[in-house]
């Protein structure tokens, strides 16, 4: 495009889209126009090129425009199109076979949804259908979408900014056994749980703690429901995190990465036990695009991509190299920049001190040629969440970027 084409857009996007938005991008770097796609790369519209460590807060789990999932996409265009939710496809039964047989355990059935929020609010609407109760618990410093449910649920500073919110929505302390026995009663519905709070400094939930928490579950006939957004299909190091624990949640919710940037679509897992409550009411959720037949059509392939690849293998031994080399940043540091790392495979989350440090520091990474953002609840962490299909060339890179900037942030 023109200088003029360019100028144009921005003009479009603060006007009609959002001024506020475009200010909040301009501060931490990412103020341009997204043209070519490529693997772990995007390039702006004068032909820069970034490694991408967001990939759209992890939907894009197998790099940018995927060339195995892009040609499945583009036949599937000439055999189907969206098709009809509550109508029977192949589409559909191969997929819903496909995850049955992906997924950990006893979870084997599957309600599709087109992004993340929408399989929240299906899990809390199941869990209240199935138990016939009201009470939904949430961990403290959780982040589970922007819908109702969800927001009702995360821990967002900004939550009250749409309220009243969804009422018997409350957060437990995070890792906080005593207040676990307390509140998960006959009176609860469902525990839905971020095994790995990627938003707040990429915090790590205790077996101990996880393991009682499913207990107190069992006991008090309230659904477990695992929230892996941000941690199914590799990106933790792990295929679930659930597999890590060794836990087989009631419900799994899996996000985007499902048609991993391809085409919008996303999966609540459930076990056959709580099946039945829709069998028993069946059409008591409908989503007009779930499930759609070319989105489908791409998650099938995208789990073929899985089996074949194995990808948790690479991203366990390789976030390792990372963390490892992130640690040793922070080591030869004269002045602190960096603070602390932690996180889990290819998700990791550095401690800037300050959410406007953060900020800063993800600035001068976009210059640098690495786009992150700031966490979404403890605001002065960045997390870095490369594509699983990153190599050790592509590591070493990241860390080098790092710690350059590092270098140049003295003054932040």
């Amino acid at each position: 495009m023109s200088s003029k084409e360019n100028e144009k857009t921005f003009e479009s996007f603060a006007g009609l889209l959002s001024e506020g938005h475009l200010r909040e991008l301009e501060e931490i770097g990412h103020n341009f126009i997204v043209d070519k796609r490529e693997g772990n790369y995007i390039f702006d519209e004068n032909g820069k090129r970034y490694i991408d460590c967001d990939n759209n807060e992890g939907c894009f789990v197998l790099g940018r425009h995927n060339q195995e999932l892009a040609e499945e996409l583009r036949v599937a265009m000439h055999e189907t199109e969206q098709g009809n939710f509550p109508m029977i496809s192949v589409e559909k039964a191969n997929l819903a076979k496909a995850l049955a047989d992906f997924a950990p355990g006893n979870l084997e059935c599957s309600v599709f949804s087109v992004v993340r929020g929408e399989t929240i609010e299906f899990a809390c609407k199941l869990a209240r259908g199935y138990c016939g109760r009201a009470k939904l618990l949430s961990i403290g410093g959780s982040w589970h979408g922007e819908t109702g449910f969800a927001v009702s649920l995360s821990d967002r500073a900004n939550k009250d900014v749409f309220a009243p919110l969804v009422p018997d929505c409350q957060s437990i302390a995070f890792g906080n056994i005593d207040e676990a026995r307390e509140q998960i009663d006959k009176d609860t519905a469902a525990v839905i749980i971020e095994p790995l709070q990627v938003h707040f400094n990429c915090r790590q939930q205790s077996s101990e703690y996880l393991y009682e928490i499913k207990r107190l579950c069992k006991k008090n006939k309230t659904l477990l429901i695992f929230d892996e957004t941000n941690t199914a299909f590799g990106s933790s190091g792990y295929r679930f995190l659930c597999d890590y624990y060794n836990i087989v949640p009631d419900m799994l919710v899996t996000g985007e990465a499902l048609g991993a940037g391809i085409f919008p679509i996303a999966a609540t897992i459930i076990t056959q036990e709580v099946n039945q409550f829709l069998n028993q009411h069946p059409m008591i959720h409908l989503s007009t695009f779930g499930g759609s037949d070319l989105g489908c059509r791409v998650a099938l392939k995208t789990l073929e991509i899985y089996q074949r690849d194995k990808p948790w293998r690479e991203t366990k031994r390789l976030g390792f190299k990372l963390m490892e080399g992130l640690e040793t940043i922070i080591a030869k540091q004269d002045k602190p920049v960096i603070f602390a790392a932690d996180g889990m495979g290819f998700l990791v989350s550095l401690d800037l001190g300050t959410r406007e440090k953060a900020k800063s520091f993800c600035k001068r990474l976009a210059e640098n040629g690495l786009l992150a953002k700031p966490a979404n609840i403890l605001k002065r962490c960045v997390i870095l969440r490369p594509a699983v299909i990153s190599g050790e060339e592509m590591i070493d890179e990241i860390l080098k970027i790092v710690e350059n900037t590092c270098n140049e942030t003295h003054t932040l």
